[in-house]
């Protein structure tokens, strides 16, 4: 698989607690060297990184994060503030409470408030993999597909644990309609992104891939 396929499917991320300014600039400067699908940073920084990327890579931020428990009300807004920052893309993480009840309704309608504040832009919906059984998973991707979100999304990195190639395929099989793919956390080789794309996966989130693939 070519080097620039790869980094055009790379959601080139950094959401360290002590990130700075000066970090964030150098992701967005790699990010639009190498043509990254987006750089992926805190909503406190959306509006600066908007204003030097000046739309040559996309920006990404999260919401919810890391651990969904947030009211829909807060997700609701900090997903406006950070559309009128500039954010192009947005990654919210769902309540893991509400799923371990079964309250699948609660989380799909929580998706599509969020969804409404993106108004045109991106969302893509964090379910937490690590955290989840087989059987989780499956009825979040019946969730997430019935929802008006473009993502299913495996993971924040915060949680103990990664995407994993048996989760990109449980997703492939049991996602429907537009529903995408992203693999995050986990990936930690080439091979690794290669496998994830292979299996179905159209985004990777991944701070060390770029990296790996521009030595």
């Amino acid at each position: 698989m070519e080097k620039q396929l790869i980094l055009s499917h790379i959601d080139h991320t950094l959401l360290k607690q002590d990130a700075t300014w000066d970090q964030i600039q150098e992701i967005c400067k790699e990010g639009m060297e190498q043509k990254t699908a987006s750089v992926c940073i805190p909503p406190s920084f959306v509006s600066q990184a908007t204003s030097f990327v000046q739309g040559q890579v996309a920006i990404c931020t999260v919401i919810g994060f890391p651990n969904g428990y947030q009211t829909t009300a807060t997700k609701v807004f900090e997903t406006r503030d950070a559309v009128e920052n500039g954010a192009d893309e947005i990654d919210m993480v769902i309540n893991l409470g509400w799923l371990r009840e079964g309250l699948y309704d609660h989380i799909l309608q929580e998706i599509n408030a969020v969804k409404e504040a993106c108004q045109d832009k991106v969302l893509k919906v964090i379910i937490e993999t690590c955290l989840l059984t087989v059987e989780e998973k499956i009825k979040m991707c019946d969730v997430v597909s019935r929802s008006k979100a473009e993502y299913i999304k495996t993971s924040t990195g915060f949680a103990g644990g990664g995407a994993t190639l048996a989760d990109i395929q449980l997703f492939q099989k049991y996602v429907f309609g537009d529903t995408k793919i992203k693999a995050a956390g986990g990936i930690k080789s080439i091979q690794d992104a290669q496998d994830f794309l292979e299996a179905g996966a159209d985004r990777l989130g991944s701070s060390s891939l770029l990296g790996m693939l521009c030595k």
